[in-house]
């Protein structure tokens, strides 16, 4: 197949693709549109693998469609720079990802010393193009003749035009300084970070026609890069937002939608009953219906609903209905009651108001220090100099967290509203008590356990609150990326606390509301009478 190696010499050379053995290229036939000349070029491709190995593709019409739409061109230039094509698995992306690949590399898209990539969460997952790749070339004289596939660098050389190809993954560290013609990112969904993608993205601007297509199931994290793309993507299509150059192709159960109704499934798996077994999907989804864990997987992977797959304590549904809105300016002098969760020296710091006179109304707030917020992004994936910048986090300066600052916000926070108590964790809390009583603040703090005992009733009171729709927390972005993290622990008596140790990220937010929910609680539910005073016995 072609060269093998960087010095290995080809198997036959060609100046032009149309010198290249006897084979009649019929994408090179005048009067063909670019949309038509790319269907032509992928329909000619052999299959590899599989049932159908030996034939040759066969788009089918909602992939013509997509095909048509990606590659529309008004004079003569190609209108769409990036599209997004979101899809739950097993509907084929795999395949047409590879071919086209292949078209911007040898065949109608391809260009003078063009860069293709393919992209991926892992060198695993970013392989499998490749591997496709490599094996339709395999199957293709012509195809074999000018490319040199170099199968450890997971890379392939084209000697008529010059272009290249390598298969990256987010883990990949020579993103930095490429010029892109064309970039297929596969389960973009998967990524840890958004470097790789931005790195790809931005450093198109030396083509003049580049095109990034990201095709991949949705993720479940709001901050995820995904979801921003998605989130994009429907205002594009609502009319909302003009922009011709960004396709967004949206194949998803709504959210409201019946999960075991065969019409929904067929709706959002374009491929279903023909090479999207209808009998596989009928299996999992009774195995689903029996079983809560699998039901998340089947949503996610077969209905490519953004829902989490690891049993999260609270269910992004439950929780967005409850977004209702908090005007902090209406709750003044109202009573609250508060719960303090502070982090170490160099973590996140929270501090959440519950106001349940006013329909458990939540105000949170939020610290982290002002260095290393880059590396903070890293590690978190989450935009921690966006939230600072619009107000919904706090940093304070140097690398730890100032104890000073917390302590005037309690300040504040007990001049504004009519405090009624704050639940702490004993933890951290002593270099605050100093400070609070160099200050001379005086507040009602109230020592929290973060074990079972005192952890279990509030949970179970957090819980109750978000599923009787309860409390509102205005959507506060914060506030519901650590409610998205939670994972519980549970005793063997059924009691539940919330496990800061299994939880994927932060949680901070979510345990200071538990507390704050907690203390009030415990305030509205008087003392037992002495056993003395029940039997009529007087103290003289």
């Amino acid at each position: 197949m072609g060269r093998r190696g960087p010095k290995a010499g080809p198997l036959k050379t060609a100046d032009t693709p149309r010198e290249i053995g006897a084979h009649c290229f019929l994408w090179e036939r005048p009067g063909l549109s670019r949309a038509a000349r790319v269907i032509i070029f992928v329909e000619s491709l052999p299959i590899t693998s599989g049932m159908h190995a030996g034939r040759r593709f066969r788009l089918r019409p909602w992939q013509k469609k997509i095909v048509k739409a990606l590659y529309r061109t008004r004079g003569g230039r190609r209108v769409v720079r990036k599209a997004l094509l979101t899809l739950p698995r097993k509907n084929g992306k795999t395949a047409l990802a590879a071919a086209l690949a292949l078209a911007h590399l040898i065949g109608p898209e391809a260009e003078q010393r063009g860069q293709v990539y393919s992209a991926a969460a892992d060198r695993g997952q970013a392989s499998i193009i490749f591997a496709e790749m490599e094996a339709v070339i395999g199957a293709v004289p012509e195809f074999a003749a000018r490319c040199n596939v170099q199968r450890f660098r997971k890379a392939i050389e084209d000697d008529v035009t010059g272009s290249v190809y390598h298969a990256l993954s987010s883990d990949d560290r020579k993103a930095h300084g490429l010029s892109p013609s064309f970039v297929v990112y596969d389960e973009l969904a998967q990524a840890r970070t958004r470097h790789l993608f931005d790195n790809l993205d931005t450093g198109a601007g030396a083509r003049r026609e580049p095109l990034m297509v990201v095709i991949s199931t949705q993720s479940s994290d709001h901050h995820h890069v995904m979801s921003e793309l998605v989130e994009y993507g429907r205002k594009v299509l609502d009319g909302v937002i003009e922009d011709e150059t960004f396709l967004p192709i949206i194949y998803a159960a709504p959210p409201d939608a019946d999960p075991w109704s065969e019409e929904v499934w067929r709706a959002c798996n374009p491929a279903l009953g023909d090479f999207r077994s209808l009998e596989e999907m009928r299996q999992f989804a009774a195995q689903a219906k029996r079983i809560p864990a699998k039901e998340t997987v089947f949503r996610a992977l077969y209905l490519n609903q953004p829902v989490e797959v690891d049993g999260r304590f609270i269910a992004q549904a439950d929780w967005e209905a409850c977004r209702g809105e908090v005007d902090p300016e209406a709750l003044r002098g109202r009573p609250c009651w508060a719960g303090l969760d502070l982090g170490s020296t160099t973590d996140l710091t929270a501090l959440v108001l519950y106001f349940p006179e006013d329909g458990g109304a939540v105000l949170p707030f939020f610290w982290v220090p002002a260095e290393n917020l880059d590396e903070r992004e890293d590690d978190d994936r989450v935009p921690y100099r966006t939230w600072a910048s619009q107000g919904l986090i706090e940093t304070t300066p140097g690398r730890a967290i100032d104890r000073r600052a917390i302590a005037m916000r309690l300040a504040e926070v007990a001049s504004r509203f009519d405090l009624k108590g704050v639940a702490y964790d004993r933890w951290r809390i002593e270099d605050l008590k100093v400070i609070l009583a160099d200050e001379g603040i005086e507040l009602p703090l109230t020592p929290w356990g973060q074990g079972f005992k005192d952890m279990a009733p509030a949970v179970d009171l957090l819980e109750a609150g978000i599923l009787q729709r309860q409390i509102a927390h205005g959507g506060h972005p914060v506030l519901t990326w650590c409610a998205s993290n939670v994972v519980i622990e549970t005793d063997p008596a059924g009691g539940r606390k919330i496990s800061k140790s299994r939880s994927r990220e932060k949680v901070d937010g979510t345990v200071a509301l538990t507390m704050a929910m907690g203390l009030h609680a415990r305030a509205e539910v008087p003392a037992a009478p002495p056993a003395w005073l029940e039997r009529g016995l007087l103290a003289v």
